[in-house]
């Protein structure tokens, strides 16, 4: 059986709807799809949110801790679609228990786990959780639904 290759950042910016300096994953690390996605992203001293939060003590907000997860749950997402299904825009809905304890830093790795809770054809449940060094930052339940794919009628 063939192994399936790991999605570089082409294949991330090819799902993904967002770009610099909005694309909060840089890489996939595991792919499973139908179950769970490991993603990372650097956190730097240039990534522009740094520059106001906070000067002296640059931190990434908390809203951006959220979307990254949220970027990571869409790969996974689109990635367990029927291949004539891929391509669709995934919207996000809500979320909840959501559990901030760490804000990262210049200089961190942001590991993102996320992992499938519930699925219908139509929204997913995702449960994601941020860790840098092994240790818990945040974690959410993340709610999306998918759109249709462009041209589609319905």
């Amino acid at each position: 059986m063939k192994a399936e290759k790991i999605p570089d950042i082409r294949d991330i910016l090819k799902m993904l709807p967002h770009r610099h300096p909005f694309v909060l994953v840089d890489r996939i690390v595991e792919l499973a799809p139908g179950e769970s996605i490991v993603t990372l992203k650097n956190v730097t001293a240039d990534d522009p949110f740094m520059q106001g939060h906070f000067p002296g003590n640059p931190t990434m907000p908390s809203e951006l801790l959220i979307e990254g997860m949220a970027q990571s749950g869409g790969i996974l997402a689109l990635s367990s679609l029927p291949e004539d299904m891929r391509g669709i825009p995934v919207f996000f809905m809500a979320l909840d228990k959501v559990q901030v304890t760490k804000l990262p830093a210049p200089g961190d790795q942001l590991i993102f786990t996320v992992r499938f809770l519930k699925k219908s054809s139509w929204a997913v449940k995702l449960a994601a959780l941020a860790t840098v060094d092994g240790n818990k930052v945040c974690e959410a339940e993340i709610m999306a639904t998918f759109g249709r794919k462009k041209g589609a009628v319905g």
